[in-house]
């Protein structure tokens, strides 16, 4: 007689680390597949698999300054797929209307190009705005000046050499010496079918003595409710910049994809001499939101501004992490990063400035500050300093973490104001640095109105009674 065979047990699922990625597709046959769709030369070929190289070998997160603070647990990625091939562009894209008061405008849905127009002005004046695809096919030499070796993307960081090996977005906005641009450039991604993942790079080459302002929105593309269990979708991307001596770019970010989206973002700055970047970038939306910025001051006499806010609300997650590396002499850096956080939301702010010994004359001030709105919000605040050079005009980082402070509220209501109006004015009036830098008035407004969507969204959820205030 036969012993009987018991059915097997499966083995109960192991929930993932704070750290772990749980994407089931980062492998060489990705890669090939996506060569495959976008007939790739061999020189992008390789530069593909290098990033994939690194994104094997590198930790999610390094820094030798600090304790590392990352926390993916809210991804659930094991089941998005991403899209293949180069994006398609609709045979109406070209008569899309520009939105008023830009002067160029390119919108990719998914993997569809869905807009692509150009005012006289920005055209005559020689300024390129297309797909990475379509430098390829008419000047392929450009488009590997412009990716081998990674561009500007950080090579010590795990994601961003993901996005470098799975791409199949890309946008190039090329600006030539000599042109400057009064009106912005709008870029609009619009993303999160349940179960996809995107991966798109956009490059901006910026030539001499030239201005560009630069509106990016990243929107979803599904208004309907997301409950904690319902499919996710993701996207990686990058913007990768290189400035040339005496010229200038602001770059306005507006973040406000679904609660089912996670969301990874790269910006790299290369700045030339005399030259310039503004980074403004509001993050309203995403479950998990990690955000990084790299600013290398290579050439003397540059200059970063950056301001950096979010507004948090049920239990999403911002991981905002700052470089900004001093090289030339008589360089600038002010960076400011801000988080108001409602109901059971976290940020993890993270910043370091390195001043390195060639840096005569810097000038350098990073500041991380965030406001408590619920008893059960989160905050960390870690601004770094690493100075090989003492011969510096300024170097000061400050950071706090509370709730709103009592003598605001005391002095608001001591002018009329109601308490639940004086906390919606300090919380609003906390974020405006970034609101008032966006470069589109229509954009502009758009975000003042998800501002006060999300606080009165807050209001209700975390009654008064109940929040830290």
């Amino acid at each position: 007689m036969t012993a009987e065979t018991k059915p097997a047990v499966a083995a109960p699922a192991v929930p993932a680390g704070p750290s772990e990625l749980t994407l089931t597709f980062v492998d060489e046959a990705t890669v090939r597949d996506i060569v495959a769709a976008g007939s790739d030369d061999e020189w992008l070929i390789a530069d593909r698999l290098a990033g994939l190289a690194a994104f094997n070998e590198l930790p999610v997160e390094v820094n030798p300054l600090y304790t590392t603070y990352i926390d993916l647990r809210n991804a659930r990625l094991a089941a998005v797929k991403p899209y293949g091939a180069a994006p398609a562009i609709d045979a109406g894209a070209a008569a899309a209307a520009l939105p008023e008061g830009a002067a160029a405008v390119i919108e990719i849905r998914d993997n569809h190009v869905t807009a692509l127009a150009m005012s006289p002005e920005a055209r005559d004046g020689g300024l390129i705005l297309e797909t990475l695809d379509s430098t390829r096919i008419r000047d392929p030499k450009l488009l590997r000046e412009l990716l081998e070796g990674g561009c500007a993307l950080p090579e010590h960081d795990k994601l961003a050499q993901m996005t470098r090996a799975l791409w199949s977005l890309g946008i190039l906005l090329r600006v030539p010496d000599g042109l400057r641009l009064e009106k912005p450039v709008v870029m609009r991604h619009v993303v999160g079918t349940p179960g996809s993942a995107v991966f798109a790079r956009t490059v901006i080459s910026i030539g001499r003595d030239a201005e560009v302002s630069v509106l990016e929105e990243q929107l979803s593309s599904s208004d309907a409710p997301c409950g904690p269990t319902d499919p996710q979708a993701f996207f990686a991307g990058t913007t990768e910049v290189r400035i040339d001596a005496g010229s200038n770019l602001s770059f306005a970010g507006l973040q406000d994809l679904s609660l089912r989206q996670i969301a990874f973002q790269h910006r790299s700055a290369v700045v030339g001499k005399s030259a310039s970047v503004r980074w403004a970038l509001a993050q309203l939306g995403s479950r998990v939101i990690r955000s990084r910025i790299d600013n290398s001051l290579e050439g003397n006499g540059s200059t970063v501004e950056q301001a950096e806010i979010v507004f948090g609300s049920a239990d999403q997650i911002f991981d905002l992490t700052s470089y900004t590396r001093h090289i030339g002499r008589d360089t600038t850096g002010n960076l400011l990063s801000k988080g108001a956080l409602a109901d059971r939301s976290r940020a993890y702010m993270k910043g370091l400035a390195t001043i390195d010994i060639t840096a005569h004359g810097t000038d350098s001030y990073l500041g991380e500050f965030g406001m408590l709105l619920s008893r059960k919000a989160r905050s960390v605040a870690i601004p770094s300093l690493e100075i090989d050079q003492p011969d510096c005009r300024r170097v000061a980082h400050a950071s706090s973490v509370g709730p709103i402070d009592e003598t605001q509220l005391f002095y608001l209501e001591s002018r009329g104001l109601t308490a639940e109006e004086a906390r919606k004015f300090i919380v609003l009036g906390y974020l405006e640095p970034v609101v008032a830098r966006v470069p589109l008035e229509a954009a502009r407004e758009r975000l003042r109105e998800l501002l006060e969507a999300k606080w009165s969204a807050s209001v209700v959820a975390a009654p008064a009674s109940t929040a830290a205030a």
